[in-house]
């Protein structure tokens, strides 16, 4: 049986920024995997050490080039909280132990809250914390892709889901 690594907030835990969880129409079949043994729940952020709530966060570079999750692993690009703070290192860390939960678990698939600056598979936003949405990926999901591991955003639950079920 595959494990899936799973963004805590996925499954009604309060770990967003904001204090919140976040709902996902394919809750049913995550409710499934969870009654199956399936899921391997972490919020990277709160792995790290981060509190919830917390002030959001983005990447960013500091000359303006269009950078994401990978580069921040690389130390190209920064992770800055709305309040100015650098907060890399902690999403850095939170990259790098959850690569490392999913290795442990030999989860070989992650389904993770997109938009974020951990989590993003498919969009992240762009720094300017005015909501405007990009292309990328965030930190955790760079981790994860360097050890081999898939990512799908929420809203692809139902397609893993039929590719597991084969």
């Amino acid at each position: 049986m595959d494990r899936i690594l799973v963004s805590a907030c996925l499954i009604g835990r309060p770990v967003r920024y904001n204090g919140t969880a976040k709902g996902s129409a394919s809750s049913g079949i995550l409710a499934q995997w969870q009654s199956e043994g399936r899921l391997i729940a972490v919020c990277p952020e709160v792995a790290a050490g981060f509190p919830t709530p917390r002030p959001p966060a983005e990447i960013r570079s500091a000359d303006g080039r269009d950078l994401d999750g990978a580069d921040a692993l690389a130390g190209a690009a920064r992770v800055v909280d709305d309040t100015g703070e650098d907060v890399t290192a902690l999403f850095v860390k939170g990259a790098q132990d959850t690569a490392e939960i999913a290795r442990r678990h030999g989860c070989r698939h992650a389904v993770l809250t997109d938009g974020s600056p951990s989590c993003g598979s498919t969009f992240i936003y762009d720094g300017t914390f005015s909501g405007v949405r990009k292309p990328g990926i965030g930190a955790t999901v760079a981790a994860l892709q360097a050890v081999g591991v898939r990512v799908w955003p929420e809203t692809a639950i139902s397609d893993l889901d039929a590719l597991l079920r084969g």
